[in-house]
């Protein structure tokens, strides 16, 4: 399939998955307010795959998983029957010898997380999308890491999947934003010297700092053989600014007050904003590294569905991904 074709399946895959199932979908307000981490992350992704093999568009997860519907003739020693007590349909395994992935996590900390307009914060938005990851990939036994930042590096857990991992990491996912500024650079730095073997490298952040010397550090990051996705967190009132009066806004990276009238103000920030986020952009498609950007109030099984589609499209082995849950 040619890569426009790809781009053109997956958006249409994509659009379906969310008005076939937009009633069932679980709001993230809702799914805030569950405690647990681990908890919520598995709630994701149950939903998530219910969506996928109940939906009239299977297709599209047939595209990932690398399985096909069984067919008259075919081996039945291959049959998924995992598979099959979520489908109710017969589906062929391929490529099971395929070796394990490993993906490091690497979710900034930093205060600027700590916004919120929707009843809960970027950081906790952040942090679930990334749990959900976590929760995704170690249940199809990869191998994944976590390293959190601000202005430096705060937790490190090298790729592992092992009994207990998975509760460490959620562990670590749940310590509150403690830092000031962004330092997009040195968790890039660190990663790149202790990261031998290839892996997949998923930086998740509102990016919301300067970004000079990102393009650096994902070079050097690209060049050692990673695989690269950038996920953007953004709060709706950020892409917006829909503020009604002039307010004393603190900003909690510098610590300074500003007194702004969002009327005159808003035209400069959402040109800027605009400018900023594209310059993100442009920086992953030279670099040839998946960029998405969330909104917070966005339903987290579509932020699945987009990382799944992301690897699609960057035409990688998306088997791995998409592969049937262990033990389900």
């Amino acid at each position: 399939m040619s890569a426009p074709a790809t781009q053109s399946f997956a958006k249409e895959n994509t659009s379906a998955f969310a008005s076939g199932h937009s009633s069932k979908l679980i709001s993230p307000q809702t799914l805030m307010a569950i405690k647990n981490l681990e908890f919520r992350a598995r709630i994701v992704v149950e939903g998530f795959w219910h969506g996928i093999h109940r939906s009239p568009y299977h297709g599209f997860s047939v595209e990932f998983t690398e399985y096909r519907q069984y067919s008259p003739g075919d081996d039945p020693r291959y049959l998924d029957w995992r598979l099959f007590a979520r489908s109710d349909r017969y589906y062929i395994k391929k490529f099971e010898d395929e070796t394990n992935l490993r993906c490091y996590l690497l979710v900034d900390h930093s205060r600027s997380m700590d916004f919120g307009s929707v009843g809960y914060t970027k950081s906790e938005y952040a942090n679930t999308l990334a749990a959900t990851l976590a929760y995704f990939l170690h249940q199809q036994g990869d191998a994944v890491g976590l390293l959190t930042f601000d202005e430096q590096i705060r937790d490190y857990l090298p790729a592992r999947n092992r009994i207990g991992h998975l509760r460490r990491l959620m562990l670590h996912l749940e310590q509150a934003t403690a830092g000031t500024a962004t330092d997009l650079v040195a968790p890039l730095k660190r990663i790149v010297e202790i990261v031998r073997k290839r892996s997949l490298m998923v930086l998740i952040s509102d990016f919301l700092a300067p970004i000079e010397a990102l393009e650096k550090n994902l070079t050097t990051l690209t060049a050692s053989g990673h695989e690269v996705m950038l996920f953007q967190v953004l709060d709706p009132a950020e892409l917006t600014f829909q503020f009604d009066r002039a307010v004393m806004f603190h900003d909690v990276e510098s610590g300074r007050d500003l007194f702004i009238d969002p009327a005159t103000a808003r035209k400069e920030y959402l040109q800027r904003l605009n400018t900023h986020n594209e310059a993100v952009r442009a920086t992953c498609q030279r670099l040839g590294a998946g960029c998405r950007s969330f909104r917070t109030d966005r339903a987290l099984e579509l932020a699945m569905f987009d990382f799944l589609r992301e690897r699609h499209q960057r035409g990688k082995t998306g088997n791995r991904f998409a592969r049937s849950r262990k033990g389900a």
